[in-house]
């Protein structure tokens, strides 16, 4: 029995028989991986990356094709791809921990260089203030010789006397006569003595000038603290005897609050309107009687008359009534108030537009001033129910005061009609104008497409804040509009840095503009885009850098290798290459 299995051992055993098909999968999948390393370019030994994508394809083939292990291999090269995407991600982190510990370890070398240059600068300034201070001296050294010896050549001039001539004042008999001499001469000494009392109390010497002028500036200002002390006294005395008046009036009528709130009301709206007659009228206070005056009562009557109308709902007299009252007493928020309380009526016209069309139609026809607040609630109070000609007709009037509110109202309601569109945005830029919002204005050109003329607006304006550029990029998100303001215009530099203007939008909804805008610039060619970047001065080198990134991150690769290329040609910008061990210490800082 031992012999029979000593000899079965030594006999050879024969290899597995492999069928034809396996035979031509196992060649193909052969001719496949040596095909496909060709195509590499590296037949000995190859980039990891392309080795690695060509065998996870082979080992995907031969699970395809043995069925019976298919569940098995697949779990092992779920395992095996898990394994390799630590193993990169792990080299990914290494290599950016590697980066931040180079420019860690180059920190505290850059403070000493930095410590060092402080040092040198404030031994600099030491030397070039002792060098000052040196020729300063100097200087006046200088000086001091040169008065010293024009004093010396020029000697005072004395004033010869020619005994010939006449004396002044007196006759040539007078001037032979000893009495009248003595009279004369008398007379002389009395006027030098006047003189010299003068000299002692009406003149000063000169280097006191500057104290009398600061007596006199602060005696000035007293003054003027005084009269605007009597003016305040003056405008109290006056509202105190407004409204003892407006109380004797209240308790000489039915004494009910709403009417003592209203003639309140109307004192102040007086004063609101009538302040170009104000001091005037402070001034009357002391010359007439304020009881002789009927004007109070009439007022009172106009308004109870006002309330009569709107108590029986007789809403259009009323509206008509309170717009053409006398002063303005009714041209108020609190009378719009009361008209918007009573709502639409249904078949009318909603009270509270009759009051507005009233209200600024007398206002335009008599020329009295309205508050700008109250024609933006009348403009808005149009646009609700779809006036769009009533406010047509009033903006295009220019008799009226505008608040950038009426603007913003016409602005909103051109968004939601869309059929007339562009002529709200003429409206809006009207009444922008009219009020001095100019971003906005220049945002209603653009929205009417007008781009060219909205930048000629802009260069007549003083200056923006970056701000305002911005916020007509992001209302009105156009590349032409970009490129306008990042470029020259008409000889003037651009309002905005195209760099700090990609990166400030790139990062919202416009991103897409930011990259065609940057797509069709390079599309200009290459210098064209260079000259943009070196001219921009508010864009270094790390913010196109970043814009490059954003670019690859969006799948802009070739307009972020353009970038690249661009900002590697530029002086002074250096590449660190990786793993490079004899870097530079300072080479961290350009780029």
């Amino acid at each position: 029995m031992k012999a029979a299995s000593v000899k079965a051992r030594k006999c050879s055993v024969l290899p597995p028989i492999i069928p034809e098909a396996e035979k031509e999968f196992l060649e193909s999948i052969q001719s496949y991986i040596h095909s496909e390393i060709e195509k590499v370019g590296c037949t000995e030994q190859g980039p990891a990356e392309e080795y690695y994508i060509i065998y996870r394809n082979v080992f995907e083939m031969i699970i395809e094709h043995a069925n019976a292990y298919k569940n098995i291999l697949t779990t092992i090269k779920q395992e095996y791809d898990a394994f390799i995407e630590a193993i990169k991600k792990g080299q990914q982190n290494a290599f950016y921990l590697h980066g931040k510990l180079k420019i860690l370890a180059c920190e505290s070398t850059t403070l000493m260089y930095y410590k060092n240059r402080i040092s040198q600068l404030k031994e600099k300034i030491q030397i070039i203030e002792k060098n000052s201070e040196r020729i300063t001296n100097l200087i006046q050294k200088v000086r001091a010789l040169r008065q010293t010896f024009s004093a010396k050549d020029s000697p005072i001039p004395t004033k010869t006397i020619n005994p010939a001539i006449l004396i002044p004042g007196i006759s040539m008999k007078d001037s032979l006569d000893i009495n009248a001499l003595s009279v004369h001469l008398a007379h002389l000494q009395q006027r030098v003595r006047d003189l010299k009392e003068d000299m002692l109390t009406k003149y000063i010497p000169l280097e006191n000038t500057v104290d009398i002028e600061e007596d006199l500036n602060h005696a000035l200002i007293q003054r003027n603290e005084a009269e605007k002390q009597n003016e305040l006294l003056k405008f109290c005395f006056y509202r105190l005897s407004q409204f003892v008046n407006v109380v004797n009036i209240w308790e000489s009528s039915d004494r009910s609050l709403e009417t003592l709130h209203q003639l309140i009301i109307q004192m102040i709206e007086n004063e609101k309107l009538s302040k170009d007659t104000l001091a005037s009228s402070i001034s009357s206070v002391f010359e007439h009687d304020p009881s002789k005056s009927k004007e109070a009562e009439d007022l009172i009557e106009y308004i109870e008359r006002f309330n009569e109308l709107f108590s029986r709902s007789q809403f259009e007299a009323a509206a008509i009534y309170a717009a053409n009252c006398p002063r303005g007493i009714l041209h108020n928020e609190e009378t719009m108030e009361k008209f918007r309380g009573v709502g639409p009526i249904k078949g009318k016209v909603l009270p509270l537009l009759m009051y507005c069309e009233a209200l600024i139609s007398t206002c335009i026809a008599t020329k009295q001033p309205l508050s700008s607040h109250l024609v933006a609630e009348a403009i808005q109070c149009a646009l609700n129910e779809k006036r769009l000609d009533l406010v047509m007709h009033w903006v295009t009037m220019h008799r009226l005061a505008f608040c950038e509110e009426a603007g913003d109202a016409i602005f909103n309601y051109a968004q939601m009609d869309k059929h007339n569109e562009s002529q709200c945005y003429a409206l809006a830029q009207i009444v922008y104008l009219e009020c001095g919002a100019h971003k906005k204005a220049a945002l209603c050109l653009c929205k009417q497409g007008q781009i060219y003329g909205a930048m000629d607006y802009l260069q007549q304006c003083k200056r923006f804040p970056r701000e305002d550029y911005i916020f007509l990029l992001q209302h009105c998100p156009n590349v032409e509009l970009m490129r306008c303001l990042t470029q020259e215009w008409n000889g003037h530099p651009p309002f905005l840095s195209l760099g700090e203007t990609i990166l400030t939008l790139i990062d919202t909804e416009h991103k897409v503009i930011c990259v065609r805008l940057l797509e069709d610039i390079s599309k200009e060619g290459r210098d064209v885009l260079e000259q943009m970047i070196v001219k921009d001065k508010e864009c270094n080198v790390d913010g196109w850098k970043e814009i490059a990134e954003i670019c690859q991150s969006i799948r802009r690769e070739k307009l972020s290798k353009f970038l690249i290329t661009i900002l590697a040609a530029q002086a002074g910008v250096v590449e660190i290459p990786d793993g490079a061990e004899d870097a530079k210490l300072m080479e961290h800082v350009f780029w």
